[in-house]
């Protein structure tokens, strides 16, 4: 089925196109009889302003730009992208604005894609995510002047408006809490490392164990998915030295960690703690139910969304510091060695 168009509407109401688009942009030159009559037929038929032909002529999109550099199958399992998303959604919905979503390859493919929606009129701003160190999407931008909030860390949003949660005082709180269990030898199994966050959880995850002279502490890497949060336990609890503790950067890598952990006939948590970053559903399925990082991602996506909305309303908005993750102790948490 074609979509409908103002030809239609003027067939059926034996007037001009021209008279059509006059009636419909509430512009003179038709009767207010005519007007009304055009517009039942426009509802009865479906019709829709075309966007696309709306940003030609300088109006907004009403749409709002979120580009992801994840591979599509792993967005679709990770929790704390559907929450963000979901909550981005929730404000967005509530304003009549639409979200725009897309998967790309690299970085160069994201920027490319900003610049055809800012340049075609498809979005009236956008949110990044992922955020780099001397990231070259900020600049990119910032060139357009397309309004956009970055969700990650000042230090690195540019004049992009930034929301973002202090990381460093949850890592602090974990290891605190790991510590005083009675823990010595603590893991993190973080995400990529080219990202900023996960470098600020790195440098804080360091920093309370030195300070508490934590001897084992040790940081691997990954990519956020199961198998590479199973392989990283598999390492870790195969090593002479394995951990006591681990901390997990996603709840997937967690509870991934957790089946390895059984299958190697490890008792949780009398020989491994496990604590996961960013709570949700799956973590408090499981046996022993996961020691998580609690945090409304939802309403962090609604605040992004707000923020943006704002800026492109043309007011100032300042940075949004969001809540602080928490711990939340279940049942994959004890002392070491207590059964």
């Amino acid at each position: 089925m074609k979509r409908p168009t103002i030809a239609d509407i003027a067939r059926r109401a034996g007037v001009s196109k021209v008279a059509v688009s006059y009636a419909l942009n509430g512009r003179p030159g038709v009767s207010e009889t005519t007007r009304a009559a055009i517009k039942v037929i426009a509802e009865e038929i479906g019709w829709r302003p075309n966007s696309a032909a709306r940003a030609l002529n300088g109006a907004q999109a009403h749409t709002v730009g979120l580009a992801v550099c994840r591979p599509a199958r792993i967005l679709g399992m990770e929790p704390f992208f559907m929450e963000l998303i979901s909550g981005i959604e929730g404000e967005l919905s509530a304003r009549s604005y639409a979200l725009m979503l897309q998967v790309v390859a690299d970085q160069d493919q994201e920027i490319e894609v900003y610049r055809r929606w800012w340049g075609e009129g498809r979005v009236d701003g956008a949110i990044l995510v992922d955020l780099r160190f001397a990231d070259p999407r900020v600049a990119a931008i910032e060139a357009l002047g397309m309004p956009a909030v970055v969700v990650g860390h000042p230090s690195e949003s540019g004049s992009l408006t930034p929301v973002w949660s202090d990381d460093a005082a949850a890592v602090r709180e974990t290891v605190e809490y790991l510590a005083a269990l009675g823990h010595r030898g603590i893991a993190r199994v973080a995400g990529l490392p080219r990202l900023v966050h996960t470098v600020l959880r790195d440098q804080a995850f360091t920093a309370v164990c030195d300070e508490l002279r934590l001897p084992g502490h040790t940081i691997v890497h990954t990519d956020y998915t199961g198998e590479e949060g199973a392989r990283a336990t598999r390492r870790l609890l195969s090593s002479p030295d394995r951990p006591t503790a681990i901390v997990y950067d996603n709840d997937i890598m967690a509870v991934a960690g957790l089946s390895v952990a059984q299958e190697m006939r490890f008792d949780v948590p009398a020989d491994l703690s496990i604590v996961a970053w960013d709570d949700s559903p799956l973590s408090q399925v499981v046996r022993p139910p996961l020691t998580a990082l609690s945090r409304d991602i939802s309403a962090y996506g609604a605040h992004a969304a707000r923020s943006l909305l704002a800026l492109i309303a043309g007011e100032h908005v300042s940075a949004v510091e969001d809540e602080a993750a928490r711990l939340t102790p279940r049942g994959s948490t004890s002392a070491p060695g207590r059964r």
